[in-house]
């Protein structure tokens, strides 16, 4: 089987699985659970001057049957002391001393970074996440994404930070900034060892239209939390790629947001990541889905030959481009395959609304096939206008049958065209203003 161990900045886990700062890094019980479990690291819920948290605290966004597809939390940074949780830091390394603990540091002022930073390292800490990340509470008092969206503050915080770290620091990153390799060109100017992301997303998640309060509630109130979940995954590989295809960069990233199967952590490696942390789904389904996570994992690795997660890192990095560089002259179309085509007909509606008008319903006779199993006897069958199909995906989105669309390159008998090469070619004379196939 492929070796799951990693490397990540000089802190070494069996796995390239841990637990985000948060509910389920709480304590010195939950911690011997998760690696218990089989979770290779730990990022400590952030400690700093304790605080009081409210009830209550989350809520979530749900679609049908699906629950919690995106989380809100409005929770702080721990509320138990700072000695508490060095304590139990030390507790958790003494039994285990194989796995990543990372305790996540909120302070204020310069002296204050330097007397937690040392504490940590009295208790054993493997690293250190400075969280310039919560975008609710704790930003108001002018920490968090107060710091985090503002780099050149999040700079002078982490220089403080490595005047006396003598262990690996990270910085974790707030997605609610507008270019979010400018925060991580910071922390690599300021001498950090690596970057986390994303931290979560300012959110309102729900408004009770009877109250016409928000959730979660406080005796009839509510404030913007932080947004996680399956939701947020395609905006943290956005700004992993980022930050991972940025040349100024170049530190180790850890991926979070989303991340609730091994699918998830193998997409966020592949964009950059070394390793991944998780949160929400842990407080959805408890800490044994690693189990599942390191299986899937150490069988696609062993299927795709690589021996090791290293191999893995990165590899998708390239393949994201500006879109000015993409091909204009590629083609796709939508096919259907009428032995499994129930007669929705959704991909009609969507393409004749929502698209480009490029499917026709015909009845059965026409489209020259029978009524294939499930279909509604006698109901018209979508044909797909193969030339004016302009390949935009969504027929195939909208199916609820499984590779019942699919769709197909077809050779376009053109050289690649670029953005750039179709404005010089149209200044020449050389083309019409419209590439033929549209």
């Amino acid at each position: 089987m492929a070796d799951l161990t990693s490397n990540f900045a000089g802190i070494r886990s069996p796995n390239p699985f841990w637990i985000a700062s948060g509910p389920p890094a709480n304590s010195a019980y939950q911690s011997h659970r998760a690696f218990d479990a089989g979770w290779g690291g730990l990022v400590w819920k952030t400690i700093g001057a304790p605080i009081v948290n409210t009830a209550s605290r989350y809520s979530a966004l749900n679609s049908g049957t699906t629950r919690m597809i995106g989380f809100n939390n409005i929770e702080l940074i721990s509320d138990r002391s700072p000695e508490t949780n060095f304590l139990e830091i030390a507790e958790v390394k003494k039994r285990w001393p194989s796995h990543a603990v990372i305790a996540s540091l909120m302070v204020e002022s310069r002296e204050e970074w330097h007397e937690y930073v040392k504490r940590a390292v009295d208790a054993g800490a493997d690293g250190i996440e400075l969280n310039y990340g919560c975008p609710h509470g704790m930003c108001e008092r002018g920490m968090g994404s107060a710091v985090g969206q503002q780099p050149l503050v999040a700079e002078r915080i982490t220089s403080w930070v490595m005047e006396v770290a003598t262990i690996p620091v990270i910085v974790k990153l707030t997605p609610n900034i507008t270019d979010v390799t400018a925060a991580a060109r910071a922390a690599k100017r300021a001498g950090a060892n690596a970057i986390s992301l994303i931290n979560t997303i300012n959110s309102i998640t729900n408004v009770n239209l009877d109250t016409y309060v928000a959730e979660p509630t406080v005796r009839g109130m509510s404030s913007h939390g932080g947004y996680c979940g399956p939701a947020v995954k395609p905006i943290a590989l956005n700004m992993v790629q980022c930050c991972a295809a940025d040349r100024e960069v170049g530190l180790p990233i850890s991926g979070i947001g989303g991340i609730a199967g091994w699918r998830d952590a193998a997409e966020f490696m592949a964009l950059g990541a070394s390793t991944v942390q998780v949160c929400t789904a842990v407080m959805h389904h408890g800490f044994r889905i690693v189990e599942d996570m390191t299986d899937g994992l150490n069988t696609y690795l062993d299927s795709k030959g690589m021996r090791s997660v290293s191999e893995l890192v990165g590899r998708g990095v390239a393949k994201i481009d500006s879109w000015q560089n993409l091909d204009l002259n590629f083609r796709r179309v939508a096919r259907i395959n009428y032995d499994s085509c129930i007669g929705c007909n959704l991909c009609y509606i969507a393409c004749e609304d929502g698209a480009h008008q490029c499917i026709d319903l015909l009845a059965p006779k026409v489209v020259g096939v029978g009524i294939g199993p499930g279909r509604v006897p006698h109901k018209p069958i979508p044909k797909v206008r193969e030339d004016d199909c302009v390949g935009c995906n969504l027929c195939s989105l909208v199916c609820p049958v499984d590779s019942c669309i699919t769709m197909v390159e077809v050779e376009s008998g053109a050289d690649p065209m670029s953005w750039s090469d179709y404005q010089r070619k149209l200044a020449a004379g050389e083309i019409a203003a419209i590439p033929p196939h549209v």
